[in-house]
């Protein structure tokens, strides 16, 4: 197992620091820094910034938001931070949510999965150079009735081949990123509810009767909050507030896939109860609300011991990527977590 960074930034104050995590990443040896997106700082231009200031750590995007960029632009994106890095990125995908996409980008959330399985194969497509021709459901490339034609990607990537991840919550999507993705984004991965996940991705693998060199490499990568300290319960406070955030308030009462996915792992009542107040807007009682069981079994929380035992428990359940997402008051605290992490891996033994 490997270790990645995932990079927190809600504002542009927050950049610097995560810039100094970057770089303390990149020094340590961790394998790759993941950079998200939403409503508010792209993805891209963070990951540029973080390529130019590193030499070795691998940059990824998790996730490019696939209603935000026509593909073929997706596709430039990631042929210009290739060549940027020197052949460091990874390009994560994902359909966002309905209130995201249709809210702030104006598309229609209809058929994720057929549009995503388009959008791959757009992508992959211009990323080898080929002339871009696609007619789906979704795309339709050059369009039919106009001076349009085939175009292929001007300049050549660094590499033939650019590691392509999908973030994938439910059963049907995961099954998908198993079939055509080369690694899975995961969030709110527990050890023990893990063996659930990798069978929909295997269900994938085998719908696409995939080789077992595409298997042993594909990447199952997880983010995990990390908080060290002596008292487990003190631990979980801050990740309480992040786990309302996504159980509450990304999506609708009625389509929250995070949400969804606590229901599958047995937390049904609570997650209910969790919505309900964070949709009321009482944040804080939604925060109190979140159970420290499910906060416990999809962090790495306590005494640096408890974290190294809780590091194997994800490598034997098929993590090969642990993205550690460090809570800290100080910037101090984070790079203190990175080390921390570090140590910890190399002595839990399964580090690669």
């Amino acid at each position: 197992m490997r270790l990645g960074l995932t990079l927190s930034y809600w504002d542009a104050e927050s950049l610097g620091d995560n810039l100094a995590l970057a770089e303390e990443a990149d020094r340590l040896g961790y394998a790759v820094c993941w950079a998200a997106e939403a409503y508010g700082l792209d993805a891209a231009t963070v990951l540029a910034t973080v390529a130019a200031r590193t030499s070795r750590i691998d940059i990824g995007s998790a996730v490019l938001q696939i209603p935000a960029r026509a593909p073929a632009m997706t596709a430039m994106t990631a042929a210009t931070l290739d060549a940027l890095s020197g052949g460091r990125f990874r390009l994560g995908l994902g359909v966002s949510g309905p209130q995201v996409s249709e809210g702030w980008y104006g598309v229609r959330f209809a058929d994720p999965l057929g549009r995503t399985r388009e959008y791959v194969e757009v992508v992959r497509q211009a990323l080898r150079r080929e002339p871009l021709t696609h007619a789906g459901e979704h795309l339709t490339l050059p369009l039919p009735d106009g001076p349009g034609k085939p175009l292929r990607l001007s300049v050549r990537p660094v590499r033939d081949h650019v590691p392509l991840y999908l973030a994938a919550v439910g059963p049907r999507n995961l099954q998908l990123a198993g079939e055509i993705a080369d690694g899975w984004l995961g969030v709110f991965v527990s050890p023990d509810f893990l063996p659930d996940s990798l069978a929909q991705i295997r269900a994938g693998w085998v719908r696409a009767d995939r080789s077992d060199e595409d298997t042993v490499r594909f990447d199952v990568a997880a983010t995990v909050p990390v908080v060290v300290g002596n008292d487990v319960e003190a631990c979980a406070a801050p990740v309480r507030a992040y786990t309302a955030l996504y159980l509450g308030g990304m999506g609708s009462r009625t389509q929250n896939f995070y949400n969804a996915l606590a229901v599958r792992m047995g937390f049904a009542e609570e997650a209910a109860r969790v919505q309900d107040l964070f949709l009321a807007r009482r944040h804080r009682d939604a925060a109190e609300a979140v159970p420290l069981e499910f906060v416990a079994a999809t962090s790495l929380l306590g005494p640096v011991e408890r974290i190294t035992q809780r590091l194997r428990a994800y490598a034997e359940a098929g993590v090969t990527t642990l993205s550690v997402l460090p809570f800290g008051a100080r910037l101090d605290d984070q790079l203190g977590t990175l080390q921390t992490m570090a140590e910890a891996l190399a002595a839990s033994g399964v580090g690669e």
